[in-house]
């Protein structure tokens, strides 16, 4: 046991020597029409309290300006209910910009466009907005403003 912590040390030691760094924090979402939501309570455990945007949010969310630049269709899901606002983590953008997604239904909700590598994923207050199932897939298309 009195040996762990020398060779422990020796290991960090060793990766700071070839460069090794931890993984940056990623970076705040800065704050946009889009997501200006307060983040839900430590304590939230319904729909309703993990969504936190306004009514008034809501109605201009699910109003967006049609046309834009169509960027391809995704399945997409449910993303982290503890990220508030509207938005859509999707690989078919490079950076965070203005947007909105539809679905099959007709509905529709603006959203900030914010680029991933992995699946597309869809915030609660827009999901809502879509008017889909929290346990479904949906098929999204995806527009820039």
């Amino acid at each position: 046991m009195k040996y762990v912590f020398p060779v422990l040390a020796l290991g960090l030691a060793g990766c700071t020597e070839l460069g090794l760094t931890p993984a940056p924090k990623p970076e705040p979402v800065p704050q946009t029409a889009t997501n200006a939501a307060p983040p839900p309570p430590r304590a939230a455990r319904t729909v309703e309290q993990f969504d936190t945007t306004t009514e008034a949010q809501r109605a201009a969310a699910s109003q967006p300006a049609s046309g834009g630049r169509s960027l391809g269709t995704e399945v997409a899901s449910l993303g982290d209910p503890s990220q508030p606002g509207f938005w859509i983590e999707t690989s078919l953008v490079d950076e965070v910009g203005a947007g909105r997604i539809t679905v099959a239904t007709g509905q529709s909700a603006e959203v900030e466009l914010r680029p991933t590598e992995g699946s597309a994923r869809v915030s609660l207050a827009a999901w809502r907005i879509l008017e889909v199932p929290l346990t479904e897939l949906a098929e999204v298309e995806v527009f820039a403003n």
